[in-house]
């Protein structure tokens, strides 16, 4: 019996990558595998599939339980890492709020700042409120 081979299995790299690159196999792939294993009936074939292909006896294994839990499905690569909190509106709102306290907070040190020096200016002219109030502008 002809066996066929899915996907060739490329000739590794002599370099050595900066980063590891974890390996990614297709569900079609993973099945195609598994078909191949379970027709091997003579001692030494699974060996050599699993040698020619790059592979671990525990690849078949861990594809086998996700096969019996939900065949396809079971075989989608999942993504790695910690699950994605979901947004929270008022967290969102929150940190509105503070941008735009923060922003105001700045405004109102500029004034105040403005208003110090226009107080330290009116001094030094000699202005008085009462001055300021009159209709010429405190002019004489």
């Amino acid at each position: 019996m002809k066996r066929e081979r899915l996907e060739p299995s490329p000739a590794p790299d002599p370099q050595v990558v900066e980063k590891a690159r974890r390996r990614q196999f297709t569900a079609a792939y993973k099945l195609g595998i598994l078909r191949q294993a379970e027709s091997c009936t003579q001692p030494g074939e699974l060996g050599a599939l699993l040698r020619r292909e790059g592979l671990y006896s525990s690849h078949l294994t861990k594809w086998r339980r996700q096969r019996e839990a939900g065949a396809l499905a079971g075989l989608t690569p999942r993504k790695r890492g910690r699950k994605a909190r979901p947004v929270d509106p008022l967290a969102v709102r929150v940190a509105e709020l503070e941008r735009e306290n923060g922003r105001l907070r700045q405004k109102l040190q500029r004034a105040e700042t403005i208003i110090e020096v226009q107080k330290k200016l009116s001094e030094v002219l000699g202005l008085t409120p009462q001055d300021l109030d009159s209709p010429n502008g405190g002019r004489r």
